[in-house]
């Protein structure tokens, strides 16, 4: 069991939670005018981080608000690129003007599940960040054993493998789709359950019963799942009683 382990949630998404989850979390995904964003809500929501101690992070998407980035868009891979690219300096300007700086990136969405499968999509991706002021120095946010973790740490990247506490998982260890029902976990005694699997088990039951072996160095609640500051309550309640240390994964 890990002594210690970050706890992440996506933010700055117009959801409504931020204020509620910052105090709970280590790290924050800031949505950085892709899916979701602009230089007001970035501001606003560094200056919460700052505020609560929190590690600062970019959180990209596709550039299709009218569906939040949760659907691939067809675009070209420069496209992909220089999208990642401005999204991810333009919070790394703000932060540096603040004061602060970011730490770390996390893909949102249809852009985070592909990079997971597909190697050349998560190159172009990691291509983007690296593009962006500091870009080499980020640490990368990716599911455990994906073609993103696979491709940053090739090139030389620092990964966080990352386990969610509000998402149901297929055998695959993929994410369940948000469109079949009981896939997003908005009972906090099922996030509390989910959470210390992974930090004492080592991961998780699938929804067919089979426990798959994911070692993660962080857990997520999104911002807008219903409930998620209750849920983020519960975990930092069951993590603390499992004498477990929740710290930023770069500490």
């Amino acid at each position: 069991m890990p002594s210690s382990i970050d706890f992440n949630s996506d933010l700055g998404e117009g959801a409504g939670t931020d204020m509620a989850l910052m105090p709970l979390i280590t790290s924050a995904n800031i949505a950085c005018g892709g899916h979701a964003g602009n230089e007001n809500t970035m501001r606003t929501t560094v200056e919460l981080a700052i505020r609560n101690k929190v590690a600062i992070g970019a959180h990209p998407g596709y550039p299709d608000r009218e569906r939040f980035g949760r659907v691939p868009m067809d675009i070209s891979a420069r496209e992909l690129i220089e999208s990642i690219r401005r999204q991810v300096e333009s919070l790394v300007g703000i932060a540096s003007r603040m004061g602060a700086r970011v730490t770390h990136v996390k893909m949102h969405g249809a852009l985070y599940n592909q990079g997971e499968r597909d190697a050349t999509v998560a190159r172009n991706i990691i291509f983007g960040v690296q593009a962006a002021t500091s870009g080499h120095e980020l640490v990368i946010v990716a599911p455990p054993g994906s073609a993103m973790a696979q491709e940053a740490s090739g090139m030389g990247m620092k990964v966080a493998r990352e386990g969610f506490v509000d998402r149901a998982y297929e055998p695959d260890g993929t994410l369940q789709s948000r469109l079949i029902a009981g896939s997003v976990l908005t009972d906090p005694a099922d996030g509390v359950r989910q959470a210390l699997s992974f930090v004492k088990n080592g991961g998780v039951t699938a929804v067919d019963g089979t426990f798959l072996k994911l070692a993660v160095d962080t857990l997520c609640v999104h911002g807008d799942t219903p409930g998620a500051p209750d849920i983020a309550r519960a975990v930092r309640d069951a993590l603390g009683k499992a004498k477990v240390k929740v710290a930023p994964f770069r500490s």
